[in-house]
């Protein structure tokens, strides 16, 4: 008989474990309490328009095409993506924009002119960032922090001796602005810590690393839109012999004797010799373990920010828009500091829009644009949501018309939401945060739960809430830490 493998949650790195654990020989069962795979990681078609309802920014493309390169299969017969030459168009209320290029000299160049910054400056800060890079991503990104082989090699000495030199000390918002003059140029690049659901006068300045996955590994956008790493990810995952089972809600992970044995679900025990669970760290522990040991402090951990999302159809197209578009406030410290501190949502929020029927028409009928707008939103604690949603939308609605010169509420032919609430609820993330616990103390990397239990045997943690963090990269990465952490099968 072979060995077995439960994994809890079709998510992006739930379906990245499954397949990898499945390479290494188990027969892998997922299951997933949705009617779908994904995760946030989703999408929906309403009135012509297709949506993608979660993450919309794509980067490090090959963590997704070597899941299918494991099982000898050819990645472009499932998956196809091209490379972004724009990164993100930028928008100030004073008239200001700035479309930033994906070529690093070509950033360099139009930056300086646009910003009124020194060319060498801007050199020297991304050759810091690839820097930072270099020397920590096998370190922070690749590999376990909570086993003791991690800390042997040459690579994660160096990276450890010059780690004072990387802006753990201060936060982002500090070490940029030593960078630069231009007051827009820290804030474009203070954004990055948005990335990890963080706040940039909190989160240190190693994150400044983060603009490098853009402009020297690139964003990309896939073909069919962001759901398609979901669809081709299932379909390899079934072609494997992975066995999905949605609408399958998983009530308790089996625990004897120290040691997880397997899940308990609609009344009936499924027995494993592992166990990973793609669920948020802390639903995890409160309902799947309830009799079990707590890691207390892991789970008392500040969460990161979340999301209120308008989906909006817009019978108009926009050319000074592109994929990726931010509206920035004109305060950006207020700003988080109501995100969080006061838990609440600023009156002048920067706005995202993506907008996938740039690149493929067929996202929305012939001459409208289909709109995915979002704020950063607190966590869920209770708010009056809909109060919020009502000021938001105004408050949406009165930058984008500002900047846009557009008064744009006549041309929203269709539109729905989702707020926080509903981040929890459909994905089980505590408190509806995106990227489980926020990054705001130089601390947080190696206070993030492990991929691994270390009070109960064979059971182990993927997905955005543990190592190495949340967004679809780092998701994978996690899937892959735990593979390499579970035993290859016994023939």
């Amino acid at each position: 008989m072979p060995q077995k493998a439960v994994v809890i949650g079709a998510g992006v790195a739930g379906l990245a474990t499954a397949i990898r654990l499945s390479a290494n020989g188990y027969k892998a069962t997922v299951f997933e309490a949705n009617s779908h795979a994904g995760g946030k990681l989703h999408a929906k078609t309403i009135d012509g328009y297709r949506f993608d309802l979660g993450p919309s920014l794509f980067t490090m493309p090959w963590l997704v095409t070597e899941l299918f390169e494991l099982h000898g299969k050819n990645p472009e017969a499932y998956f196809k993506y091209s490379r972004k030459q724009t990164i993100c168009n930028y928008f100030w209320e004073d008239g200001t924009t700035f479309s930033m290029p994906a070529d690093g000299q070509e950033f360099i160049e139009s930056a300086a002119s646009r910003f009124g910054e020194d060319i060498r400056v801007l050199e020297d800060y991304l050759s810091q960032n690839k820097k930072k890079y270099d020397r920590t991503h096998t370190l922070f990104l690749e590999k376990s922090l909570h086993k003791m082989g991690t800390y042997i090699s040459k690579d994660t000495v160096k990276a450890l001796l010059d780690i004072g030199g990387m802006g753990i000390n201060t936060s982002l918002n500090k070490h940029n602005k030593k960078a630069f003059r231009s007051k827009k140029l820290v804030q474009l690049f203070n954004r990055y810590a948005t990335y990890n659901g963080s706040s940039p006068y909190k989160t240190p300045g190693i994150m400044s690393m983060i603009p490098h996955l853009e402009m020297e590994l690139g964003t990309y956008f896939p073909e069919g839109g962001m759901h398609s790493i979901t669809t081709s990810l299932q379909q390899l995952a079934l072609e494997v012999g992975v066995s999905i089972r949605f609408e399958h809600p998983v009530d308790s992970i089996l625990v004897e004797k120290g040691k997880a044995i397997g899940i308990r679900c609609r009344g009936e025990n499924h027995m494993a010799d592992f166990v990973a669970s793609n669920m948020d760290v802390y639903p995890t522990y409160k309902k799947l373990l309830p009799q079990e040991w707590h890691p207390k402090k892991v789970l008392r951990q500040e969460r990161s920010s979340s999301a209120l999302i308008f989906y909006w159809g817009i019978a108009k197209t926009f050319p000074q828009l592109d994929l990726h578009n931010i509206l920035f406030s004109e305060d950006y410290p207020t700003e988080f500091d109501h995100l969080f501190q006061k838990k609440s949502i600023y009156t002048d929020p920067t706005v995202y829009i993506n907008i996938t029927s740039k690149e493929n028409p067929k996202d929305a009928p012939e001459g409208h644009e289909n709109w995915f707008v979002m704020i950063n939103a607190p966590g869920n604690y209770g708010q009056d949501w809909d109060q919020l949603k009502k000021q938001a939308r105004a408050a949406i609605l009165q930058k984008i018309s500002s900047v846009l010169k557009v008064d744009i509420a006549p041309h929203i032919t269709t539109e729905f939401t989702l707020d926080p609430r509903g981040i929890e609820k459909t994905t089980s993330s505590y408190r509806g945060a995106l990227y489980g616990a926020a990054s705001n103390s130089k601390f947080s990397a190696f206070l993030r739960h492990p991929n691994f239990s270390t009070k109960i045997k064979n059971l182990y943690f993927c997905g955005g809430s543990v190592h190495p963090g949340g967004g679809i990269p780092l998701c994978l990465l996690s899937a892959k830490i735990v593979s390499d952490l579970i035993p290859k099968a016994k023939a």
